[in-house]
């Protein structure tokens, strides 16, 4: 890697490729003048002066209520998406057992009063019969995914604008 301007400098119409010489009365130069950045020859080091965001704060991966994993909408899957609009627009449902209480038998999700949850399916497209996929949402607007039928869940995380 070669890096202009680190080298020795050679007079402006000099043949000689040696070191300039100046004598201690003259004026510096326009290029001199101003402040060139600093340049770092290893190869790793980063020179980006955009800022960082290392004290901003980050959101928790875990809900301190269930201790459940937190799930981010971008990484539901589309059918997901869509399953969480009927469910804030109050359906229509595709299926008969769409928003039948979730009775929570396994105890995965914190122990609230029976009729809580209700349990809604995801669309699994190529499956001719509900699949394992489904959102169990909460009368306090909290919502639970799960892809092994109520074996594990993650919670979804939502802004406060979407019940």
């Amino acid at each position: 890697m070669v890096l202009g301007g680190c080298g020795p400098q050679v007079a402006s119409g000099s043949a000689s490729p040696g070191p300039a010489t100046t004598s201690a009365t003259s004026a510096p130069s326009a290029a001199s003048a101003t402040a060139a950045p600093a340049i770092s020859a290893d190869p790793g080091a980063s020179h980006d002066s955009s800022p960082t965001f290392t004290d901003a704060p980050r959101l928790p991966t875990t809900d301190p209520e269930s201790g459940l994993p937190f799930i981010d909408p971008a990484d539901l899957p589309p059918e997901a998406l869509d399953t969480l609009a009927l469910i804030a627009a109050d359906g229509p449902f595709p299926f008969d057992r769409d928003g039948l209480t979730f009775q929570n038998r396994e105890e995965l999700l914190p122990d609230r009063p029976s009729a809580y949850y209700r349990e809604f399916t995801v669309i699994t497209p190529g499956l001719p019969h509900r699949g394992a996929l489904r959102i169990v949402a909460g009368e306090g607007g909290e919502r639970y995914y799960t892809t092994d039928h109520y074996e594990s869940f993650g919670r979804i995380r939502l802004s406060e604008t979407v019940p």
